[in-house]
């Protein structure tokens, strides 16, 4: 071995470098295409995940068919029909049918109600006014003349005197009872209170004057001033009184039978001509029409 130094540009044969695990730090990677790193959306369809198995129903789970006794197998959808006798098998819903789970919607429920909308009336409130006004006020003077003797009226002696002439029994209570129904009835009818029960009891006092003024001239007679033309207009315009009600206009407006009578105010009618009728047929007996 000698000190000579090694000539440069000649290689040495003899000299080899050692290997190291440095000496290829980095690993040449091979570039990939965007499909490849694009998971999921390439043909494949491969993710870099787990693939988590299917659920898969145990004996324990609620079956998935109607039948409880039915069959479970391994995969997940398959369902096994049980021979069983006696049951009907289970027959999946199509797409028409609507599925068992889904709730029916209940029908909507139409509420009707019936609305009764006031009719007009118009101007007949303020004519049955008018015409109870009327009535009513003649009704109240002529009774008030026999009750207490103002306005140059008999007084009640004196009603009793006349009913005895014209040959009335029990004239003493019956010359009471014809002044006081008089002027309460006229009074009601002026209110418009107690309507029917009110022309009911007036009425019956205009038929016995009726019937009282025929007696006193033979034969029919109708014209004023001796005929009955006067008490039958009163006895009409009562009657209708009656029929039609006190309107609107009066202490009765708000009750039903005083726009809209019915068969309450035809009973008074009735009542009230046959009050008037029976008293004259069994207190008095004359016949008033043939003499």
């Amino acid at each position: 071995m000698t000190d000579k130094p090694r000539d440069k540009d000649r290689p040495d044969s003899g000299y080899e470098p050692a290997s190291s695990p440095y000496d290829q730090p980095t690993e040449q990677l091979q570039p990939r295409t965007e499909d490849e790193l694009d998971f999921g959306r390439s043909g494949s369809g491969s993710y870099p995940t787990e693939q988590i198995p299917s659920f898969r129903p145990s004996k324990y789970d609620e079956p998935i068919a109607p039948d409880s006794r039915s069959a479970y197998s391994d995969k997940p959808t398959e369902y096994l029909e049980t021979s069983t006798e006696g049951t009907t098998p289970y027959v999946p819903p199509t797409s028409a049918a609507t599925p068992a789970s889904e709730p029916v919607a209940p029908e909507p429920v139409v509420r009707t109600e019936t609305v009764e909308i006031p009719a007009r009336r118009g101007t007949t409130d303020l004519g049955l006014l008018l015409l109870r006004l009327v009535i009513g006020g003649v009704f109240l003077v002529h009774g008030l003349q026999k009750l207490t003797g103002i306005w140059n009226g008999p007084g009640l002696g004196g009603f009793r005197s006349l009913l005895e002439d014209t040959g009335y029994d029990q004239a003493n209570v019956l010359a009471i009872a014809g002044a006081v129904g008089e002027t309460a009835g006229g009074a009601l009818l002026i209110l418009g209170l107690a309507t029917p029960l009110a022309g009911a009891a007036v009425l019956a006092v205009i038929i016995n004057a009726w019937c009282f003024k025929q007696v006193m001239e033979p034969g029919l007679q109708f014209f004023a001033p001796s005929g009955v033309e006067y008490e039958t207009v009163l006895g009409v315009a009562a009657a209708a009184i009656i029929l039609t009600g006190p309107g609107k206009i009066a202490f009765d407006g708000r009750r039903g039978w005083a726009t809209r009578p019915r068969f309450g105010s035809f009973i008074a009618l009735i009542l009230g001509v046959a009050a008037g009728a029976c008293m004259w047929i069994f207190l008095n007996g004359a016949n008033p029409i043939v003499q």
